[in-house]
């Protein structure tokens, strides 16, 4: 077979699955487990036509429970791997996922979230996971996920998802939703020799023994590949450095403070996120997905006519930007937060605001919310 390029440079018309899976195969990814689910199908389909005329390995898997175990260890054998699925697949994936947390394999797990609970509504938009996303496995833990807002961003911030569960060795999710998935634009794609890749830390010691699990200063353990020679021992059990089960208090506490301080002392680096027009604003849109793209355009209309609004797009999520919501509290009289589920984020933007401003939910379900309805909110607020 032909081998074709895997990053294909220049500008196209595509939707956000497709640039999803264009960002995982300029990333380096190269072994894709999945299962198809509507809105997420797009990206299997993508990379079942892609991967294999650049060397990779696409497998669709008997159900969502064997492509997370899949990913996890194609990662382990060094392959750069992504799964992608929605909502009643993704509840299926949170065994594994505390599996790859807990044993550190990077890999990038994207849910097109769609209505739910249970099946749902398939083929409507939703963002009823969010919540899941930080707290769907058991235990304690710490985890990433990007919130794209456009298949630019799709592209953009699948790259990104990559380069983080590289260097933090972790599991990353890309928390989208149907809108984005579906949802047909320009994307540019750079050249290849200007995407900027992360790669894991391997290991200085020659092949042999080696501690799979002692951290470095930043708290993150350098990752020799299955078959390369080293001895590599790990487990979902709680474990030393050396990746044999301990099962002690002292161990647990050792390695789960761990596990949760290399993502905790790491946020400055990790947590991103957009301000449009906080200087003067006495009210703040909090949005994050599709609707931080109504919530864009509600801003501008009101700020037209003069009222002080300003909009935060949550790029990250999980960890949340607690600081930027406390600093935005604390200059604002209103916060409104935008989503499309009963309200899931908002209780973290209380949370972080610690009452210094009013925080008001704007719950939509199975549709995006227009831009005139947050207008109308806006002014509402205004008013008042």
């Amino acid at each position: 077979m032909k081998i074709k390029p895997a990053v294909l440079t220049g500008v196209h018309f595509m939707n956000g699955d497709y640039a999803c899976a264009e960002g995982a195969l300029a990333a380096g990814c190269r072994f894709f487990a999945g299962y198809p689910i509507t809105p997420a199908t797009e990206i299997a389909e993508a990379m079942s036509r892609r991967m294999p005329h650049v060397g990779g390995i696409f497998i669709q898997m008997e159900d969502e429970l064997a492509s997370m175990n899949s990913i996890l260890g194609a990662s382990c054998a060094g392959v750069k791997s992504m799964t992608a699925t929605s909502g009643p697949g993704f509840s299926l994936m949170m065994e594994n996922f505390g599996l790859g947390i807990m044993m550190e394999i990077p890999c990038v797990l994207v849910n097109i979230q769609r209505g739910g609970p249970s099946t749902g509504l398939p083929t409507m938009v939703g963002q009823q996971d969010m919540m899941q996303a930080r707290w769907g496995s058991h235990g304690d833990y710490e985890v990433i996920a990007l919130t794209p807002s456009s298949p630019q961003e799709m592209f953009d911030y699948t790259i990104k998802a990559f380069n983080l569960s590289e260097k933090y060795r972790l599991p990353v999710l890309i928390m989208s939703d149907e809108i984005v998935g579906h949802m047909t634009e320009r994307v540019v794609i750079p050249n290849e020799e200007d995407i900027f890749i992360i790669n894991r830390k391997k290991p200085k010691n020659k092949p042999g023994k080696y501690l799979m699990f002692q951290p470095e200063e930043d708290l993150i353990p350098c990752m020799a590949n299955a078959g390369e020679g080293y001895k590599v021992i790990t487990t979902g059990l709680t474990h030393d450095e050396r990746g044999y089960p301990d099962m002690s208090a002292e161990a647990q506490e050792i390695l789960i403070t761990r596990l949760c301080d290399k993502i905790r002392k790491n946020k400055d680096d990790i947590i991103e996120y957009t301000v449009f027009g906080q200087d003067d604003a006495e009210i703040i849109i909090a949005a994050y997905g599709s609707p931080a793209r109504s919530a864009l355009s509600a801003v501008s209309l009101a700020r037209k006519e003069g009222i002080k609004v300003g909009l935060f797009r949550m790029i990250t999520v999980w960890p949340f930007p607690e600081e930027k919501v406390l600093e935005l509290a604390t200059r604002a009289r209103v916060i409104i937060v935008p989503e499309i589920n009963k309200g899931q984020i908002v209780h973290e933007v209380e949370r972080c605001s610690k009452g210094r401003c009013q925080v008001i939910s704007l719950p939509k379900l199975a549709r995006i919310h227009t831009p005139y309805e947050i207008l109308n909110v806006i002014k509402e607020v205004s008013n008042s």
